[in-house]
């Protein structure tokens, strides 16, 4: 499980162009109207060979000047809870604002690592104007510019000096299914309909659940954890931030998981927080189950079970070789169906196919559809193996590696599910030169 480091500051300071860079893909909008950052944002990132997953908080803050100000304070506040590092974040061209001083004021009482770093740094004049942040008293600063990289080097080598060692797991530690999903959904009645006995307290209030709670659970001969990760507190200052704070909670449980059951409420649909909650899984390599709960309270007509399967395949493409299972933990309907799917995905994330195997069933299909031709010159795919990893993972050994585009990764991705059940499973395709 790696650690979680939380970009925090007032908006429109670059918080989501800083993000980009360090995850290395455009994920954010960036906009120069402050408050413009809608999406979730959460992404891995590594340094020096030390991975940790990084939350721009940006994502969360309304906009409209009256609540800025009362939102970001509870971001930072349930950064600090959560995270291991906080990088604050501040803007050398605006200068130091009350707000700045606001957020700073609440991290100078923190006991984490907190990283002043002054963005839009990109002259001699900014430089000396960078000065002023001093007056926040947290100490030394980073100079950088978010837009061309400059000084986030720097950063980034201190930031993980100070993070702290993950435990190594054991290595016989018991599959986790994480149950995920957003408040409500119906998590932790569902665990208990499993486990036959109110282990945990379900309302009909979002929230309630404080931690991820382990159950050690055994079904159809196969023993493993069932983790809940409702994980929201209730508190005045989360009331708000709800979704931001089950966000954090997913981070963690499903980096720590094998399997993510994805609780899906069917009368609210597979809307952006379950999405995100979904992609979230999907960037960890995590096995993935979507559970459509309460399913006895949709009304029904011929086509609406294939029409709901259809409007989610439609928002995970192009992944979405993944199990759908209607449930209702009301009624215990498929309940058990769900945990039995679950162990099927887990099977095949752990899946080896022989070399030999491989080979005999995918050559003759790529020299049938061989990859396109670039600039006249043509690839020949020569052998293919799967790589000794926690998650598929095939190297495609070829003449010219550079020239294999994504459309083609995906034909060879879509042949490998056809021919090997790897359901439920993210995969990744590698070109290698032979």
């Amino acid at each position: 499980m790696s650690n979680i480091v939380a970009v925090v500051g007032r908006p429109n300071v670059g918080k989501s162009t800083f993000f980009n860079r360090l995850i290395q893909r455009r994920e954010a909008i960036i906009d120069s109207e402050s408050g413009v950052t809608r999406d979730r944002h959460y992404g891995k990132s590594e340094w020096n060979g030390k991975a940790f997953s990084l939350i721009d908080t940006g994502g969360y803050v309304e906009n409209s000047d009256d609540v800025f100000q009362n939102e970001i304070d509870k971001q930072v506040h349930l950064a600090i809870e959560e995270a291991d590092a906080i990088i604050f974040v501040v803007d050398v061209k605006e200068g130091l604002t009350p707000m700045d001083e606001d957020v700073a004021q609440i991290l100078r009482k923190v006991e984490k690592p907190v990283f002043l770093t002054i963005n839009k740094v990109d002259s001699n004049k900014n430089i000396q104007d960078a000065m002023e942040f001093y007056a926040l008293g947290l100490g030394e600063y980073y100079n950088i510019s978010a837009i061309n990289g400059s000084g986030t080097g720097e950063l980034l080598d201190d930031l993980v000096k100070a993070l702290p060692e993950q435990p190594i797991a054991e290595e016989e530690e018991l599959p986790k299914f994480a149950v995920v999903g957003r408040p409500n959904a119906g998590k932790s009645s569902f665990i208990n309909a499993l486990i036959g006995e109110d282990r945990y307290i379900v309302t009909d209030v979002a929230g309630t659940t404080r931690d991820a709670i382990d159950t050690h659970y055994n079904r159809f001969g196969f023993d493993f954890k069932l983790v809940d990760t409702a994980g929201i507190r209730r508190k005045a200052k989360v009331k708000e931030s709800l979704e931001f704070y089950s966000v954090m909670r997913s981070v963690r449980a499903i980096e720590s998981s094998d399997v993510c059951l994805l609780l899906v409420d069917a009368q609210r649909g597979f809307d952006g927080q379950v999405q995100n909650i979904f992609w979230l899984a999907q960037r960890n390599k995590k096995g993935i189950v979507i559970l459509v709960n309460k399913w006895d309270l949709v009304e029904k007509e011929t086509n609406t079970l294939k029409q709901f399967q259809n409007h989610i395949k439609q928002k995970i493409e192009p992944f979405t070789d993944i199990p759908i299972v209607f449930i209702s933990v009301v009624n215990k309907q498929r309940i058990f169906k769900a945990i039995e799917t679950a162990v099927e995905v887990y099977q095949n994330r752990s899946k080896r196919i022989k070399t030999r195997k491989l080979n005999d069933v995918l050559l003759p299909l790529i020299e049938k559809y061989p990859p396109p031709a670039t600039k006249g010159k043509y690839v020949k795919i020569k052998f293919i193996t799967q790589l000794p990893t926690y998650h598929p993972q095939f190297a495609f050994f070829c003449n010219l590696p550079q020239y294999v585009k994504d459309p083609y990764k995906r034909f060879l991705e879509n042949k490998i599910r056809e021919h090997f059940d790897f359901k439920g499973v993210p995969m990744d395709i590698y070109m290698r030169k032979k």
